[in-house]
């Protein structure tokens, strides 16, 4: 999956002033500035509130973050050996496995409510790694 102008997402704690970008400014107003009310792309706080308001909505759809590696969700099912749905997110970009292809259908759904996400199929690479499946087994 792939978040569609992912900085645009994040909330800010502080205020924000901006000039007006050349050719905007209104003659006589020159000196006015634009308060800014979300993250925009080139703020030095853009990543972190994207980060925090992912997190927020992940640990909302009861996943916790891994201690080991921060960019990894886990997310227990009921009573399953191996139910676990598994979400790694890469900037914008973010891999989700489970045992159970209704659980990622679930969780791309959900992803889909709060964000404007791009589904990128089955995952063929990511982070420069090649995923090869076994067709006729059904794994990886």
């Amino acid at each position: 999956m792939d978040v569609v102008t992912t900085f645009f997402y994040g909330v800010l704690d502080e205020e924000i002033f901006m000039r007006k970008l050349p050719g905007f400014a209104r003659k006589g107003h020159e000196s006015l500035v634009c308060k800014l009310l979300k993250s925009l792309y080139g703020l030095k706080q853009t990543p972190r509130q994207w980060n925090k308001r992912f997190d927020d909505f992940m640990k909302s759809h009861d996943f916790t973050r891994s201690v080991e590696d921060p960019c990894m969700y886990l997310k227990r099912m009921s009573n399953e050996v191996f139910g676990l749905v598994i979400l790694v997110l890469y900037i914008d970009d973010m891999l989700i496995v489970a045992k159970d292809k209704s659980e990622v259908e679930k969780i791309k759904a959900q992803l889909s409510v709060e964000f404007s996400m791009k589904d990128l199929d089955l995952a063929r690479k990511i982070l420069g790694m090649e995923i090869h499946m076994d067709v006729k087994v059904g794994r990886v």
